[in-house]
């Protein structure tokens, strides 16, 4: 049977320490992009002190794409069954290890087997990361919370292009490496030290336990055979709907700077400004998605109806992107570029609070997960797809009219597949 998941009643804030904790899960996630981001910001340097060739690069990203979809379906059970507090340290010492590792190494084989590694364990943060949000926030404020953390992807992206090529310039390319991965080891004893299961945590008053805990149920705290996830029509809710549009995420990360050099001649030294800004608009929509539905749920409105027209308003902001292949001003295409990355990130931040509010607590992380992955797998396809394109046409119109289009096709099937956004229980299979 499956019960209907009720809007949160409002109620006075009564402390601040589930924003420490947001706070964690935004520096985690800052963290963790900068660290995969160095590889393709020394990309030049490497490939003469290295000797690598176009498709020896291409071999590294998939490597460590591969490796992310491995570990995103390996992580999320990991993180349900020992709990966010052992497992998100362990998920971040991984990857550190691994981000250091490629300061070992001057051939291809040995950056191929780094990047693989940094891949599994990169895959742990948002499955943790939306777990801890789930244990922390009542359901009114995860979207919120979620939008929060998810913006310090965006500040990774900005900051990355400033600190790498100083360390570089600095200290040699090894630096960028162990630097930024020791950052991580910074950042678990900060996490040892403030962080707690919220019944257990020694600095949380009970006023502000009762808040976060004010709509949960016993139904909220019942686990949920692994395997058994796959059964549920919410599960492939999530699945259809990350499918379709996270690849529009790996396109604008890898795509975006060719696509400005070939379209409007933009140099290298040029490329930071623009990337700023669509970086920039990117974390106030990540933020601002969040807020929408908060306010939504604020007003009184039910989970379903307030997630799923902050979805829509996202989902429209993205359809303009389909101009961009034809405009001839690169800062009107910045625009529209950065209002469809600021509006998938406000998608985002309430699809993984779907998550949230449709599965118990002790399944969160294997959801978010399985999810994930074939969202991973979905953006390999499409890279791939992607260059064919290109190769054959040198046009970039028809990537863009898919990506525009995306959203809209993700949240039909999303609302097909769960219409009331229902929590789960043992012997429900329907939405």
């Amino acid at each position: 049977m499956i019960t209907e998941t009720s809007a949160v009643p409002a109620g006075t804030k009564n402390g601040h320490v589930r924003w420490t904790i947001c706070a964690l899960l935004f520096f985690a996630t800052t963290i963790n992009y900068m660290d995969r981001q160095i590889l393709g910001l020394l990309a030049p340097v490497l490939e003469k002190e290295i000797g690598w060739t176009e498709i020896d690069y291409g071999n590294l990203v998939t490597a460590f794409q591969i490796a992310y979809a491995i570990g995103l379906l390996a992580t999320g059970r990991l993180i349900d069954q020992f709990g966010t507090r052992r497992s998100f340290s362990f998920l971040v010492a991984f990857w550190s290890l691994a981000a250091m590792a490629h300061a070992l190494t001057h051939t291809v084989r040995g950056f191929g087997i780094a990047r693989f590694l940094l891949g599994l364990g990169e895959a742990g943060n948002f499955p943790a990361a939306i777990k801890t949000v789930t244990e922390w926030f009542p359901k009114r404020e995860r979207a919120l919370a979620t939008g929060i953390f998810n913006s310090g992807s965006n500040v990774g992206a900005i900051l990355s292009p400033i600190v790498v090529p100083w360390l570089t310039l600095q200290f040699g390319w090894q630096a960028s490496f162990v630097v930024l991965g020791a950052t991580g080891f910074v950042w678990i004893m900060a996490w040892h030290v403030l962080y707690a299961p919220p019944r257990e945590h020694p600095r949380l008053s009970p006023r502000e336990l009762a808040y976060i805990e004010n709509d949960s149920s016993a139904a909220n705290e019942r686990s949920l055979p692994w395997r058994s996830l796959f059964h549920y029509r919410q599960t492939w809710a999530y699945v259809v709907a990350m499918a379709l549009t996270s690849p529009v995420w790996w396109f604008y990360l890898y795509w975006l700077p060719k696509f400005l050099h070939g379209q409007f001649h933009v140099s290298i030294s040029g490329m930071g400004l623009p990337l700023a800004i669509i970086y920039t608009l990117a974390c106030v929509g990540s933020i601002g998605g969040g807020w929408l539905s908060f306010r939504f749920l604020r007003a009184g409105w039910s989970t379903n109806a307030s997630r799923k027209t902050a979805m829509l308003a996202c989902a429209l902001c993205v359809l303009p992107i389909m101009a961009v292949a034809k405009v001839g001003n690169i800062w009107t295409a910045t625009f529209l570029i950065g209002l469809a990355a600021a509006a998938h990130q406000g998608w985002s931040a309430n699809l993984y609070s779907f998550v949230s509010d449709t599965f118990p607590k002790q399944a969160i992380a294997s959801v978010v997960g399985i999810g994930s992955m074939f969202g991973a797998v979905a953006g390999i396809l499409f890279a791939q797809t992607t260059g064919f394109i290109l190769n054959a046409t040198g046009n970039y119109w028809s990537l863009f009219l898919g990506c525009s289009l995306a959203y809209v096709l993700a949240l039909a099937c999303l609302h097909v597949l769960a219409p009331r956004m229902t929590l789960v229980t043992n012997s429900s299979t329907s939405g």
